[in-house]
């Protein structure tokens, strides 16, 4: 392969600023007073607050040396499977800070933020268009606050039809949060074993499905990256029994413009837009998670709504049957421009390119790397590509040494050991915004990397070598966090 990307630099080390700071220093000067000083808390405490006295340059260099420390998707390639992490485009940035925006307080009167509640409104009738649903809430701040919200829609359904209902059907292949959105709202999860194409068979739904269960969550397309492809089916035999179908809609980055998810039988679904709608991910947030509903449950949505009266905007909260709030608030406000900013610039057209570039790059990953790494299920996939560790381990070279040592190559590893139906996975999500020639050299460095697993095995035991954090005791982080500062 061509010279790596990995390598060693001048990467400086960097104290805490209160080792840095000395007593006098100072990085600005303030206009002459005109009142006495009164030192902070000195009533109360005697001295005021520990803050390091520090100047402009030590300011400086100390956060640009820990900026150097860091790896983005500015940075370089991060094929997170199953959290598609992907560029986002600097201009959603831009109309996200304008003034108008980040001037207006949460409280304003409609009829001083006018601007805001109206791309709101517009907002929510793009995703209830590019889903093909009937109704759509921006109030979830995240994915899986947007699973609760859709999960007490439907209990809220059902309590109105006066059933008590006490199951939810979750397959394996969908993500970690759904049991637990569905045992927050009071159901209980029942697991369903995908079938060896790594899909959700009709037949084992059925199998479960009776007059007690409120619904099944699927996750389309699922963990692995492939496409319920009975969805229909299941949603027919669910619904013939009273329930409702969730779906969870964190990969819709796979499908926009191409699945309607309202015409196959989907009920409510919730949308990251930290992950399909380009606006930065990862770091604890921000996200944001709106929930797009059929017209029967339009009547639950959380208020108060964005609504539309005599040419002007309103928030409303005259829906008696709502669930009420789930946010503070209008959700993630920010997070929202943003991924506004990104449907009105990609147009129709472009929504459905990027999905079919996303699939594209998965696709061409897995055909370029299924006789190097073990592929769990050689099958064409959507977003993202499920590989394992089983060839390596005869070599004793487990999923996470290829992790690590792909750190040494210039890359942020992939999504490891999950989804749990593929023992040691290896998740590959190249997303659309990656190049031919970014996605040949990921590949080749783990070609590389699995002929030195069959070669030096202890290379890849002892990796990361050329990063500044060598290999973390992961078992002790987890057992004994220090949970300090």
């Amino acid at each position: 392969m061509k010279e790596p990307l990995g390598t060693t630099g001048l990467i400086l080390n960097e104290p805490l600023l209160w080792e840095k700071g000395k007593k006098g220093r100072c990085g600005y000067s303030l206009p002459r007073r005109d009142v006495e000083p009164c030192p902070l808390d000195q009533e109360l405490t005697g001295e005021g607050p520990d803050f390091p006295d520090l100047s402009e340059v030590d300011v400086v260099r100390h956060y640009t040396r820990l900026s150097q420390w860091n790896f983005g998707v500015d940075t370089g390639m991060y094929p997170l499977g199953s959290c598609t992490m992907k560029y986002s485009p600097k201009t959603n940035e831009r109309q996200a800070s304008l003034l108008g925006f980040t001037g207006a307080h949460p409280l304003l009167p409609a009829r001083l933020c006018q601007g805001a509640l109206k791309m709101m409104f517009e907002f929510e009738q793009y995703l209830t268009e590019i889903t093909g649903m009937d109704a759509t809430t921006l109030q979830p701040a995240a994915g899986a606050h947007g699973e609760l919200c859709g999960m007490l829609l439907i209990h809220a359904f059902h309590k109105k039809k006066g059933s008590q209902r006490s199951k939810i059907i979750v397959p394996d292949t969908a993500h970690g949060t759904n049991p637990a959105s569905a045992a927050l709202c009071g159901y209980r999860p029942v697991p369903v074993r995908s079938n060896e194409q790594g899909i959700l068979s009709a037949e084992a739904v059925a199998e479960v499905m009776d007059e007690d269960t409120a619904g099944i969550m699927v996750t389309n397309p699922n963990t692995l990256g492939l496409f319920e492809e009975d969805i229909q089916e299941i949603a027919e035999i669910v619904h013939s029994k009273g329930g409702l179908v969730y779906c969870d809609g964190a990969n819709v980055n796979a499908v926009m413009g191409i699945v309607q998810m309202g015409k196959i039988g989907i009920d409510v679904m919730q949308l990251n837009l930290h992950k399909t709608f380009s606006t930065p991910h990862g770091g604890g947030g921000p996200g944001s998670g709106p929930v797009c509903v059929k017209n029967e449950f339009e009547p639950f949505l959380p208020v108060p709504r964005v609504v539309e009266e005599n040419g002007r905007y309103i928030l409303s909260e005259n829906y008696p049957e709502s669930v009420g709030k789930v946010a503070a608030f209008h959700g993630s406000f920010g997070v929202m421009i943003k991924a506004y900013s990104y449907i009105c610039s990609m147009g129709p057209k472009n929504l459905k390119k990027a999905s079919q570039l996303a699939v594209l790059n998965a696709n061409y990953i897995k055909e370029r790397l299924k006789g190097t790494l073990h592929l769990a299920y050689d099958r064409p996939c959507m977003h993202e590509c499920v590989f394992s560790d089983k060839d390596q381990l005869a070599h004793k070279v487990k999923t996470l040494d290829m992790a690590k040592r792909l750190m040494d190559y210039g890359f942020h590893p992939p999504t490891v050991y999950f989804p749990l139906v593929v023992h040691g996975a290896i998740m590959v999500e190249p997303t659309e915004t990656e190049s031919k020639e970014d996605i040949d050299q990921f590949i080749e460095a783990l070609k590389a990397i699995v002929k030195e697993a069959g070669e030096d095995p202890d290379l890849l035991h002892d990796a990361p070598k050329s990063c500044k954090v060598k290999r973390l005791d992961e078992v002790a982080a987890a057992r004994k966090p220090c949970l300090a500062g």
